[in-house]
């Protein structure tokens, strides 16, 4: 059964630190409704009700461009592994660029990852926990280096060239803030 709750408790956060993976989700007023996996050691609970996430470069940046024309996002953690558990987070976040002072005030909380694009800060108004008894049991075997050899190889102006070519638009054409 689903439980609710007002904040991360101690066990959440120890749950949420040992996930490999987590999905997040947003939607702007209308277009298309995004879902995007996230991977790496890129996300930081901050407090009871607030996490930042460090987000990479990727094909598109449908995030960005759906918390500039609304702020509300799920994150979405599962148990592969061990105990059976869904976890959700609910809340409004904002999005921080390099060029933000608060990119500046987190980026510390993260290992140096070539590629990194935005810190998105969330607000938790709701967590919420389900079974996840249908979910299937998954091996982790290792992170995939792809994304940061390809940002390393790129380097830092091929990559803010990149971001403005190709992250400025979201697919449904709403500006990213890049």
């Amino acid at each position: 059964m689903a439980k609710k709750f007002t904040e991360i408790s101690s066990e959440l956060k120890e749950f949420i630190q040992n996930q490999k993976i987590f999905f997040v989700g947003t939607a702007a007023d209308h277009g298309r409704v995004n879902i995007s996996p996230k991977g790496m050691d890129t996300l930081r609970v901050l407090g009871p009700n607030k996490i930042i996430w460090l987000n990479l470069t990727g094909s598109g940046n449908e995030t960005a461009a759906h918390l500039l024309k609304d702020n509300r996002m799920t994150i979405m953690f599962c148990a592969f592994e061990g105990k059976p558990m869904i976890l959700r987070l609910y809340g409004m976040a904002k999005i921080y660029h390099e060029r933000d002072a608060a990119y500046h005030q987190h980026i510390d909380s993260f290992p140096e990852i070539a590629g990194a694009r935005q810190i998105i800060e969330m607000e938790v108004d709701l967590v919420q926990t389900s079974c996840g008894y249908a979910v299937p049991f998954m091996e982790f075997q290792e992170e995939r280096t792809v994304l940061k050899s390809w940002a390393e190889k790129q380097g830092k102006d091929r990559i803010q060239e990149y971001h403005k070519e190709r992250n400025s638009l979201s697919i449904d054409n709403f500006k990213t803030g890049i």
